[in-house]
């Protein structure tokens, strides 16, 4: 048993942002750590309260991808020491399982002997979380556009690029949770040509719009017809935020991910204030509590450090 010690830096990340339903994703400096080693029996720590609902055996999905990985290095279960902290909170939109799941990959690769590219570890993420926005923000850093092909045989197609550098972001999240599979639970199995058609086309004028910097595009490339209005209802003020926000300083806004945490882009001071101002009436009518976070780009992705 060797005994190395890896320490895994994972920043957290939004999906969609409006348009790009399960295709466009953005890293965060908001980050999650793991630290991983061999041991004699399996043992997981959870570091903060945010973590502590969580299982400390062999069902902590941490453990689950590691020995996931493992098994498809044909390596023999291991037993792991793993350490989880994490600086994002879960089940608010920012990437908390995708997180997870890369930090796992890319801890186990190490100590496995590293059989798995990073592009690898992309596309085993993106098929354990079902979708490769998160998870691809995770991985490379920056702004990814990607999609899954038809099936894992296949490897999947992605462009990554750097955001620009005036554009910061502040995010609300609300003090309360929201399940991914309710916020999924409540969008259409069917959608008409239109809106089809619309979100196409916004989702296109976004990426465009984000590789040339063209930031006064936001406010109308951000429009979604596919999933903001189908959660709005399960995440009180959202629908005035994405409606109103561009009035109130900000360039764009999109839910976070399934939600609930709404993000909102902005480049100056001024702008910044009139949205903190916006974000406080609205989310005082609704009697919500929140914590506002100013996040800015991580463009470096996934970081390994080996000990």
């Amino acid at each position: 048993m060797n005994n190395m010690t890896v320490r895994v830096k994972v920043p957290a990340s939004t999906a969609n942002l409006g348009p790009g339903f399960d295709t466009l994703g953005m890293a965060f400096q908001l980050y999650s750590t793991i630290t991983m080693r061999f041991a004699e029996k399996t043992e997981i720590r959870l570091i903060g309260e945010e973590l502590q609902e969580l299982p400390v055996d062999k069902t902590n999905l941490v453990y689950e991808v590691a020995a996931g990985l493992f098994a498809k290095a044909n390596l023999p279960e291991p037993e792991l020491y793993i350490e989880i902290e994490t600086e994002a909170p879960l089940t608010r939109g920012l990437g908390s399982s995708a997180s997870a799941i890369v930090g796992a990959l890319a801890g186990a690769n190490v100590l496995a002997g590293e059989p798995f590219t990073r592009d690898q570890l992309f596309e085993m993420a993106s098929w354990l979380e079902g979708h490769p926005d998160n998870v691809g923000a995770s991985v490379f850093g920056g702004f990814v556009v990607a999609t899954l092909p038809k099936d894992e045989s296949q490897p999947i197609p992605y462009v990554t690029f750097p955001v620009p550098k005036t554009l910061k972001t502040l995010v609300v999240i609300p003090d309360y949770w929201l399940a991914t599979h309710k916020a999924r639970g409540v969008l259409p199995e069917v959608y008409t040509k239109a809106d089809v058609i619309y979100n196409v086309g916004h989702s296109s004028l976004l990426v465009a719009a984000l590789a040339q910097g063209r930031l006064d595009l936001l406010g109308s490339a951000m429009q979604d017809r596919m999933h903001q209005p189908y959660r709005a209802p399960l995440v009180p003020g959202l629908a005035e935020m994405l409606a109103e926000a561009t009035a109130h300083g900000a360039l764009g806004a999109a839910l976070s991910g399934a939600g609930p945490t709404t993000l909102f882009f902005y480049e100056n001071e001024q702008q910044e204030q009139e949205l903190r101002s916006f974000i406080a009436a609205v989310m005082a009518r609704h009697e919500l509590s929140y914590e506002l976070m100013e996040l800015l780009i991580d463009e470096q992705g996934v970081q390994i450090e080996t000990v």
